[in-house]
């Protein structure tokens, strides 16, 4: 399996991006689409692909997260704050490569698709991040694949 989970269209605003200090290091968090009292689960080690858009949802960026250790989805988030694209982004998506196991995120040895499940994963992921007016038909991730919802934590940015 490619894609494990995904986010679609998150709010740069409702991210806490953390204070610097020790335990204050941000997150980015989600709940899995039609879950009933689950915990939301931090995303911001999670590595893939991602899409930040303006605010009316034009493309901005693609870039990749996770090709570094130091380049989780967080950071690189983090770093297009206050690089070229500061102003030019509002929200984001993002496709994941780590599995979600409880409340954290976990590489998983199955990471190589068949051909026909990387084809689908890789038309999904396009579809899902640029929402082509022509297309009637949605991505098929699968059934094992899980939308998350963004989720705002309770504690403020800076």
């Amino acid at each position: 399996m490619l894609i494990r989970n995904y986010g679609l269209f998150w709010s740069r605003e409702k991210v806490w991006w953390g204070t610097g200090g020790k335990g204050n290091a941000g997150s980015l968090l989600g709940k899995k689409h039609g879950a009933k009292r689950k915990e939301p689960v931090d995303f911001r080690d999670q590595r893939g692909v991602y899409v930040l858009y303006d605010d009316t949802f034009r493309i901005m960026y693609i870039g990749q997260a996770g090709g570094r250790a130091d380049q989780c989805l967080f950071q690189r988030l983090k770093q297009h704050r206050s690089d070229h694209l500061a102003e030019r982004w509002k929200l984001f998506s993002w496709f994941g490569t780590r599995g979600v196991t409880g409340k954290s995120l976990a590489d998983h040895d199955d990471v190589r698709p068949t051909p026909s499940e990387a084809l689908n994963h890789i038309e999904a992921v396009l579809l899902a991040a640029t929402e082509p007016p022509l297309n009637l038909q949605r991505g098929r991730f699968g059934d094992e694949v899980a939308q998350y919802l963004q989720f705002q934590s309770e504690i403020e940015d800076e």
